[in-house]
This record gives structure tokens, C-alpha cells and sequence, in this order.
């Protein structure tokens, strides 16, 4: 059998500097060869995170240690991605060529094609758009594993998720209400039916009701925000409850940090999330929610590859609704 012909060059967005959206650039860029244990992904769509942007402008500074000090070491930015197997390397099982997938890659995304060890993907849900299922991996693992292994999440449990409009939050609240919660979403007033119409029993528009001061205690807080003061966010937590910070705000995450022995000692837990871990089993479950219907992504913008730029920028204001997808 006659090896696969690969062609030399693909488009990808390129990052060679830290900065702004505007240090972005579409450049052809060699196309890669898988190795005998890996996959090479033509990829139809991908999502924007807020890491990516972290990465983008190497901000906390920390994020040097990670993806180069002066200058990014991998030059091309995007964690989820949805597309079609073009090849296997001879030591691949799980997959062939025609394979629809979905993961998260961590990065390398933002381009027309990519290779990846099988441990990366799973096969798309059956009753998506590639669009859809890009929108999917960090987001869906990200809620589901906050709730489930961080929050401990239990039947009958009142949940609030501050940001319940975001990536993340969608997910969350759909999740929630499948273990058995009553969920309360926070939101702004244009987002408030779309929350509700996903499945939260109550919503609070945080442009005209201060959450903190309503007299509600919660039992589980995943907070995707971080807009509210360690003083505020224990006023509402429960006497055995557990608030998740699931965001960058360092005053909050520093109390955080310093405050968790005492807060221990009273019953209560109050942290940070874990990284979220890319795995093919929690993959595979959120798959099967998915094709049953009982979890739905939520789009709201989509931009062509060479706007990558612009989908970054509108993530960065924070006001997305659900997820932003880069279809290519």
C-alpha cells in the first residue's frame, strides 16, 4: 500500500510575540506528519478559551514558565477543535481516516490541521456540527469536573453559578440540574431566558440584584467570575459548603489560599478549581449526554479562521454568551 501523499503548507494563525489580539497572524505553515502514535485531525472548527488569551498576552506573568519566558514557545494557539481523521500513524488503533473527532488538545488548534496522539479524542457526537462539538471539550470537562470531583455534588443540593452565561457556566448548569440540583444562575438581564431555558430553576440579574445580600445560603458555589469578595461569597455559603473559584482574580485567590485551614476547621471549603484534565472517559460521558439531549452547547459567535483575531478580542470583553467558535 502507497504511503499517504501529504501536502507541504497548511494556514494557521501564528503567535510569535506576546501581546494584544493584534500580534496574531495567518500564515502558511508547514503541514505535520503524524508519528506512528499519532493522528492527523483535519479540523473543521475550534473554540476560543479565555487561556488562550492568557497565553496570547503571557498574563499573570506566570504564564511565561509555562509557554516560554520571552517569546511563545508553541506558536499556535487553540485547545478544543472538532474535525475529520485524514491519517493514522501504523501504531494508532482507535482510529481511521474519514473518523469524525472531537477533543481537547490543549494547543495547536487555530489551523487547518493538526496531529495528535489518539489519547487526545473521541468520536464526535453523532447528532452535531462540527461547530458544536468544538464548542464542547474544555468547557463541558471543565464544568463537569468542577462539580462533580471539586464540588462533590449531590442531589438535592443548592447550587448557584456565578457567570452562568459564559462557556463554562452553560455547561454547568446543565450538568447541575442532571445530578439533581436546584440551580441558581447569575447573569446579566439579556442572557437571563436563555439561563433559565437550559434548565436553572432561578436566575438573579446581577445588574439590578446584589447575590451576596438576598439572604440565600448556597451549599455548592462555582464561581466563573470572581468579581466578588471572599467577605461577600461567605455570607452565602452554607455551614458545610463549598465555594469553587473558577477564574483568575489574584486578591480573591490569594484569600483563598491563606483563609482554607481556618475555613476547614469551620466545615466550610473555599478554592480554587483544579486544572481541568483532558481524559477520553469524561469525553466519552459528556458524548453520551450529548446525543441523548440532555446537555447543549451554546454558540454565540462564530469567526473564519483569519478572524481569529477579532473572536479573541470579543471573548476578552467578557460578555460571550456560551461558546465562540473559529470555524475553518
Amino acid at each position: 500500500m502507497a504511503p499517504p501523499c501529504y501536502d507541504k503548507d497548511m494556514k494557521a494563525i501564528v503567535c510569535t510575540k506576546y501581546g494584544s489580539p493584534g500580534v496574531l497572524q495567518l500564515k502558511e505553515v508547514e503541514k505535520p506528519i503524524p508519528k506512528d502514535n499519532e493522528v492527523l485531525v483535519k479540523i473543521r472548527a475550534a473554540a476560543v478559551n479565555p487561556l488562550d488569551w492568557h497565553f496570547m498576552r503571557a498574563k499573570p506573568f506566570v504564564m511565561r514558565f509555562i509557554s516560554g519566558l520571552l517569546k511563545p514557545r508553541n506558536k499556535i494557539l487553540g485547545a478544543d477543535i472538532a474535525g475529520q481523521v485524514e491519517a493514522v500513524g501504523k501504531s494508532v488503533k482507535q482510529f481511521q481516516a474519514g473518523d469524525e473527532v472531537y477533543g481537547d488538545i490543549f494547543n495547536r488548534g487555530f489551523a487547518e490541521y493538526v496531529c495528535v496522539t489518539e489519547d487526545k479524542l473521541v468520536l464526535k457526537p453523532s447528532s452535531l456540527s462540527f461547530n458544536e462539538a468544538a464548542a464542547v471539550p474544555v468547557a463541558g470537562l471543565t464544568a463537569l469536573q468542577c462539580l462533580r470531583d471539586d464540588g462533590k455534588i449531590r442531589s438535592g443540593q443548592k447550587i448557584l453559578i456565578n457567570g452562568a452565561s459564559g462557556g463554562v457556566g452553560t455547561f454547568a448548569v446543565q450538568i447541575a440540574k442532571l445530578f439533581g440540583a436546584e440551580v441558581t444562575g447569575v447573569c446579566s438581564t439579556r442572557n437571563l431566558d436563555m439561563v433559565r431555558s437550559i434548565g436553572a430553576d432561578k436566575t438573579i440579574d446581577y445588574t439590578k440584584e446584589d447575590f451576596t445580600k438576598n439572604g440565600q445560603l448556597y451549599d455548592l458555589i462555582l464561581d466563573n467570575v470572581g468579581n466578588r469578595s471572599f467577605t461577600d461569597i461567605k455570607r452565602i455559603l452554607g455551614p458545610n459548603g463549598t465555594y469553587l473559584l473558577n477564574g483568575y482574580a489574584p486578591a480573591l485567590m490569594l484569600q483563598l489560599i491563606l483563609r482554607s485551614r481556618k475555613l476547614k476547621r469551620q466545615g466550610q471549603t473555599m478554592r480554587n478549581t483544579s486544572v481541568e484534565k483532558a481524559n477520553q472517559s469524561d469525553l466519552e460521558y459528556l458524548k453520551e449526554l450529548l446525543e441523548t439531549g440532555k446537555v447543549k452547547p451554546v454558540i454565540d459567535r462564530c469567526y473564519p479562521l483569519s478572524q481569529t483575531a477579532e473572536a479573541i478580542r470579543y471573548l476578552e470583553q467578557g460578555h460571550a454568551r456560551g461558546k465562540v467558535i473559529i470555524t475553518v
